[in-house]
């Protein structure tokens, strides 16, 4: 039975509870390491390992905008493309078939835990996630399930994950993800998409011990899935914080952090050594906050300026953070960001990834030269770049 939150901590006292609990430092001394060497690139670097080059992936990488993809998305609803072994393993590989990005990302949804914890859910076309009976009390929360056996409840994702695994074997990195708490509960009390976010604000205005209560059931189970994801083959775990944008820093520090940071200490507990990546779409202006965090990664959304973000979070790995919308341009645009931002973040500690998911209406041939960009990159071992620097003295 997962425990609920019996008072509202201030923000203050959660954010020094997060502090004191870490157990894995952000900043880790860094080694090289060669194509050679056994594990993928993208799982080195998320590390915090040195190696010959920058990888690079992208969110929403299998998607519409992607010809074969929509074979599938114009034929099968949401679910039974992402719930169906076969289907959700095909979708997941077509990009690395396509460009051999360093990452391999598995086709789900953020809500897909939901339904085994008591919250059905449905994607409609041109509406995306409805929930039907959205979370709005106490008693709802208290009624909820844990997710206790996720292989029983939601068996497509080992497969899925099992499948990429063998398909990749060591040539890319698979990554699993999770919605954090804080969008979670939001998409639950909602029960649909809300710029406002009009419900879910009311309730942390007026009656915030429900909201923790739901925060604290997800962050546990939500725990669960990531360790699942893991043993199923998940070499990478990404946290998405896709409503972040919606909190001030001070809501954020309260209702987001805390819950995102106990994910990760439960998943550390069981898996040490598995990267988590924490991605905050509208972490801008929150980067103070973000430091606290002890993911291996932390993910830069595309309206901040990575060097700046990097000399607020500290020697820290990060990814990032072309915006997506380069990619409606010219290849000369595309270029002039892949190497803007490549050249802001520096050739160490850095996943090259743009800032948001890849749109519908992006250009394949563009999201293909995306890559190509970057795998074209080479670091120079730290030895030749000393010995260049005394050939010229």
């Amino acid at each position: 039975m997962n425990g609920l939150h019996s008072s509202v901590p201030s923000h203050c006292t959660q954010l020094a509870a997060l502090t004191s609990r870490r157990t894995h430092p952000p900043s880790k001394r860094r080694c090289l390491c060669t194509a050679a060497d056994k594990d993928p690139l993208l799982l080195r670097v998320a590390r915090g390992e040195d190696a010959e080059r920058t990888p690079v992936w992208l969110m929403r990488q299998a998607g519409r905008y992607m010809k074969a993809f929509r074979e599938y998305s114009d034929k099968y609803s949401f679910r039974d493309r992402s719930e169906t072994t076969d289907i959700a393993l095909r979708l997941s590989l077509q990009p690395w078939e396509a460009f051999q990005p360093d990452g391999v990302i598995m086709f789900s949804d953020i809500l897909t835990p939901l339904p085994a914890l008591g919250i059905e859910f449905d994607v409609v076309r041109g509406s995306g996630p409805i929930i039907e009976v959205p979370i709005r009390s106490m008693e709802q929360v208290k009624a909820l399930t844990p997710l206790e056996d996720p292989e029983a409840k939601l068996p497509f994702v080992q497969q899925t994950l099992a499948g990429i695994r063998s398909e990749v074997g060591n040539k890319a990195t698979v990554l699993g993800f999770v919605g954090t708490p804080w969008t979670l509960a939001a998409y639950s009390i909602e029960g649909k998409a809300d710029k406002h976010c009009t419900k879910t604000k009311t309730m942390m205005m007026k009656n915030p011990a429900v909201l923790h209560a739901l925060l604290s059931h997800l962050a546990c189970n939500i725990a669960d899935y990531v360790c699942y994801q893991i043993e199923a083959g998940a070499q990478v775990v990404q946290l998405f914080d896709s409503w972040a944008h919606h909190l001030n820093p001070s809501q954020f520090a309260t209702f987001s952090l805390p819950y995102a940071e106990e994910v990760i200490q439960r998943v550390r507990k069981r898996h040490p050594d598995t990267p988590i990546i924490f991605h905050a779409n509208g972490g801008t202006g929150k980067h103070h906050l973000m430091k606290e965090s002890t993911a291996d990664v932390i993910g830069l959304d595309w309206r901040c300026d990575i060097a700046h973000a990097r000399a607020n979070l500290g020697e820290r790995t990060v990814q990032g953070n072309v915006d997506p919308t380069v990619l409606l341009g010219p290849q000369e645009g595309i270029q002039r960001a892949v190497h803007e931002c490549m050249a802001a973040a520096g050739p160490t500690g850095h996943i090259l990834n743009v800032g948001d998911g890849v749109t519908p209406n992006i250009p394949e041939e563009n999201v293909a030269y995306f890559v190509h960009l970057a795998t074209q990159q080479k670091h120079s071992h730290p030895q030749e770049q000393s010995d260049l620097a005394v050939a010229a003295s």
